[in-house]
């Protein structure tokens, strides 16, 4: 967004994906802002339950135009003439926030989309980046709220590209990242519908890295290890051997794992790793509102919970976390 909007009272008016775009380009410039509308997509529901959007669920009034500075309205409209036989399926990984670490591959096929299935984590402000016909779908799966099952993605996809569509799947980090990147390219080979990916920085080393956390370093460690905590250790649907990853002396990246850190993290002493090992979290990485709180492998869950710290978050653990001169806020 060119405009200076910094200090700004902003209206959106209207609920949608797009309008959840225009949204998110607003806060990154610096605009207070309230949206308008009877519904709203998971994501403005999620912004406005985290206190950064004002949401008032009813119908645009001319009153409601009086005090702001800036209003803005979605069109969420797909031109016809752009659909011509067979579409195609380009997968984006959108990286982890920051439009600017968008790929210029990735830009080039929003760009160019009619349709463009976007997730919660994807960085929104991206979504300015379409063609005024574009139609934008949002997918957001929000933790314990509204979410949209990965088979009703997958027909999406194959729907809207059989109806000669070029879709673009925009995601948050890189696609094959636990991004389930590889269902959705299966699912688009057995409908016989082209499909291509453009990877994305994956939050798994670009969180760490703007916290001031390399995942590797000379004379620390030789390799880093990232896994998913979207399950505890002892949940029958974990795979993880903790007792491997506690000998391994990689660092270890940690993924979807707020809920579970503290059964991570007493797993991971269990299986030998010392307690006093530095670590820490980042939340909202690559985000206006990125934290990190730094403790022991110990005290880890505890600090970051006294911190408030919530998803998005990377949990990284090692000598990496502490080095000085290094530490970024």
């Amino acid at each position: 967004m060119e405009l200076n909007v910094t200090g700004l009272d902003a209206l959106v008016v209207g609920g949608d994906a797009r309008a959840a775009g225009q949204v998110a380009a607003l806060l990154d410039g610096g605009a207070a802002v309230t949206v308008i509308a009877p519904e709203a997509v998971a994501t403005i529901e999620d912004l406005h339950d985290r206190g950064l959007v004002t949401w008032v669920p009813r119908d645009l009034g001319l009153d409601d135009l009086g005090p702001y500075d800036l209003v803005l309205k979605g069109h969420p409209t797909v031109a016809d003439d752009r659909i011509l036989g067979i579409g195609s399926v380009t997968l984006v990984g959108g990286g982890p926030g920051d439009p600017g670490l968008v790929t210029v591959a990735g830009r080039e096929a929003i760009e160019s989309a009619d349709v463009i299935v976007t997730d919660r984590l994807a960085p929104l402000a991206a979504l300015g980046w379409a063609r005024p016909g574009a139609e934008v779908v949002d997918v957001a799966k929000i933790p314990g709220g509204r979410s949209t099952s990965q088979d009703d993605i997958n027909q999406l996809l194959v729907k809207h590209a059989k109806a000669g569509r070029h879709v673009v799947r925009f995601k948050g980090g890189d696609n094959f990242v636990f991004g389930r990147g590889g269902e959705e390219l299966l699912a688009c080979a057995a409908a016989g519908i082209e499909a291509r990916v453009v990877p994305g920085v994956t939050s798994a080393i670009a969180a760490p890295a703007l916290a001031g956390i390399p995942v590797t370093h000379r004379g620390l460690t030789q390799g880093f290890t990232v896994v998913s905590g979207h399950v505890p250790p002892d949940h029958p649907d974990s795979t993880l051997d903790y007792d491997a990853l506690a000998r391994s002396g990689t660092t270890i990246v940690v993924l979807m794992g707020v809920r579970t850190l503290a059964a991570i993290c007493a797993a991971l002493i269990d299986g030998g790793l010392a307690p006093q090992t530095p670590a820490a979290v980042v939340a909202d990485g690559a985000m206006p509102s990125q934290r990190v709180v730094r403790a022991t492998l110990a005290t880890l869950d505890e600090a970051a919970s006294a911190a408030g710290l919530g998803a998005p978050s990377v949990a990284v653990i090692g000598d990496v976390t502490a080095i000085p001169g290094l530490e970024r806020p």
